[in-house]
Formats: structure tokens, C-alpha cells, sequence
């Protein structure tokens, strides 16, 4: 059975070539259902499964609705119920969480490499995934910490692409100076995106805007963090004043 997922953005649901996620029972069916997939790899317990569904406080009646919510979901993709609840999928399920997780990884390793080359695709398919919302119109405790771990992803694929970037250099610096403006408007405190974006203006040229941009920084981390730039970045600095 050929099964694609996807859980970041809306959410789609294709089983043996079938839409099936407008049959999912409701926001709670799609809360089972998209939990049970990211944690596909194991069986998940039903008290963990109730927590997730009824985050702060179980109802007393929370076992039996879960029940009746397992019951539905069995119409439409398997589940196995021992010893604890599991869903059942093909080994070579496309599931775009994963997928992005999958990717990100490729693009590191092939960055710290220096294969520029093979970083380029994967940081991509990271980085279109991960910048959309897991789950999107829906709230729980476990659908942040997912949200915290894509915001990651997306973070580490935007590095890729400014490295990468930075690496091949010519047109492809466009790309490296948009993802580094991007890393320091997501995270304003991390250093990593200022030094890349420094680089990048530096290769294309803006010299300018690089030291300035250095200024930002230093001027950030003291009045946020009552900290300095990393030697690291000074060096940087150093180097391209010249």
C-alpha cells in the first residue's frame, strides 16, 4: 500500500492512492492519527495517547472515546492494538516530517564536507517543508514541542543554503544572502546566522553591509545577553575589514 503524509501545513492523508484525510472523525481523529504517525516507529501506550489528547486534565470518560476514536481510524488505515496501539504503514511511507528530518541530516553532513553539490537538494527539501506550521490551525503541548523541533530544522536547512551558497558562489550568493537574513529575522540571538550572512555580503561585494551588519550584532548580544561576539566572529570582522 503506497502512503504519503503530510503533517506541516494542512494536513493530507493519501493511503493506496486514496485522500483520506477528510475522513479523519474530526480534530480529535486528526490528533490521533498525526500523533500515532510521528511515533509510528513504536507502540504508544493508551494513557500517552489520552494525554495527548486531553493535555492538563483526562475526562473520566477519556478511555472509551479513545476507543471509539482507535475504532474509526481502523476503518481507514491499520492499526495494531498489542500490546499498546501502533499504526501500521509501508516501510517506504513518505511522511514529510520525516522526510525533512531525513534531508536536513544529508544537507549537514554534505556541508561540513564541503559537497556543495550534494547539500544543495537536501537543504531545499528541508527547508520547504520546515517552513510551514506542523499541524497548522491546531494546538496541544506534544504540536509545539513538534513545531520546536521543525523550527530547528528549518534553522539548520537555512545554514545549508547559506553555506552552500557561500560555496558555490556566483548565483547562488543570492540565495546564501536570503537565507542568512532569514536566520538572523528567525533567530536574532544566534551568532551563526550573522557570520554566514557577513560572508555571504562580503563575497557579493557589500563590504559595507557586512560591517555594519557586525555592529548589529555586537549591539544585540550586549543589550539582549550582556555578551560580546565570539572570536569567531571577530575574526570575521577583522578579516573583512582587511
Amino acid at each position: 500500500m503506497e502512503a504519503r503524509i503530510q503533517l506541516c501545513g494542512r494536513l493530507v492523508a493519501r493511503l493506496g492512492g486514496e485522500r483520506v484525510d477528510d475522513r479523519l472523525p474530526g480534530r480529535q481523529g486528526r490528533h490521533l492519527f498525526a500523533y500515532l504517525v510521528v511515533n509510528r516507529l513504536r507502540p504508544t501506550s493508551r494513557a500517552e495517547l489520552m494525554d495527548a489528547l486531553w493535555p492538563g486534565e483526562v475526562p473520566p470518560a477519556a478511555d472509551s472515546a479513545l476507543s471509539a476514536l482507535l475504532s474509526k481510524l481502523r476503518r481507514i488505515v491499520p492499526i495494531e492494538s498489542r500490546p499498546e496501539p501502533q499504526i501500521v504503514l509501508p516501510a517506504h511511507a513518505f511522511v514529510d516530517l520525516e522526510a525533512a528530518f531525513e534531508a536536513v541530516h544529508r544537507a549537514e553532513s554534505a556541508t561540513r564536507r564541503g559537497a556543495w553539490a550534494d547539500a544543495w537538494a537536501p537543504a531545499r527539501v528541508a527547508l520547504h517543508t520546515a517552513s510551514r506550521t506542523f499541524l497548522a490551525g491546531d494546538d496541544a503541548p506534544w504540536i509545539e514541542e513538534r513545531r520546536r523541533q521543525l523550527e530547528a530544522v528549518r534553522i539548520g536547512a537555512l545554514e545549508c543554503v547559506a553555506e552552500v551558497g557561500i560555496g558555490l558562489g556566483g548565483p547562488e550568493l543570492d540565495s546564501a544572502i536570503r537565507a542568512g537574513r532569514a536566520l538572523t529575522e528567525l533567530a536574532p540571538l544566534r551568532e551563526s546566522g550573522y557570520r554566514l550572512l557577513m560572508r555571504a555580503l562580503d563575497a557579493d561585494g557589500n563590504r559595507g553591509e557586512a560591517l555594519a551588519l557586525y555592529d548589529r550584532l555586537r549591539t544585540t548580544l550586549r543589550e539582549q545577553l550582556g555578551a560580546t561576539p565570539s572570536h569567531a566572529a571577530r575574526e570575521l570582522h577583522k578579516a573583512i575589514l582587511g
